[in-house]
């Protein structure tokens, strides 16, 4: 199994058991569909043979725990909602100035890649010169649409890293993730 890190973070972001595709025309962003399912969270349990004090437990404990709706990307990379103190996603500016950063710091971490030559990270001239061409027309894409997606971040919170975004198809039921091709590495697990 492949997994892929930003390259920023080191967050795992996605893997290949999810089936990836090029975005339409614009193939440095990857594309891969999702699944929305109920998860329970808060749930208390309690381990066998545990004796709880009477001033630690609570009357309610041992409630059945609170179910919501996640995508399985969200869950399976433990990815994390971006949302502002006031509980919405960051504004379209805001965002804009992300992305310009994050080009610039892909841009590099590439580059660095290329002359270290790692192992396991091989970026050739041709991975540079295709992200340096689709850039800015990735960067309108995303600003274009930018109020249909929900934003998540790798589990780090790391806010200089790849932002996941989150949208649905046109049949408005199947939620689907975008994430940036180069801004991950692989690593064979």
């Amino acid at each position: 199994m492949i997994i892929f890190q930003d390259r920023v973070s080191d967050d795992e972001i996605l893997s290949d058991t999810f089936d990836i595709k090029p975005s339409a025309n614009c193939p440095i962003l990857w594309e891969t569909d999702c699944r929305k399912y109920m998860k329970k969270v808060g749930e208390d349990f309690e381990l066998a043979g545990a004796n709880p004090s009477a001033e630690d437990a609570a009357e309610d404990d041992g409630g059945e725990g609170e179910t919501v709706m996640v995508h399985d990307i969200e869950d399976q990379f433990r990815l994390v909602w971006l949302k502002t103190e006031e509980g919405l996603k960051p504004s379209k500016d805001a965002f804009k100035s992300h992305l310009k950063g994050y080009v610039k710091k892909i841009l590099k971490k590439l580059e660095e890649a290329k002359a270290a030559e790692k192992h396991g990270d091989k970026v050739s001239d041709e991975d540079i010169a295709e992200f340096k061409a689709h850039a800015a027309a990735a960067v309108k894409k995303i600003l274009g649409n930018y109020d249909n997606y929900d934003v998540l971040m790798g589990q780090s919170m790391d806010g200089d890293a790849m932002h996941v975004l989150i949208d649905f198809r046109e049949d408005g039921v199947t939620p689907y993730a975008t994430v940036w091709k180069h801004g991950l590495k692989e690593t064979k697990v």
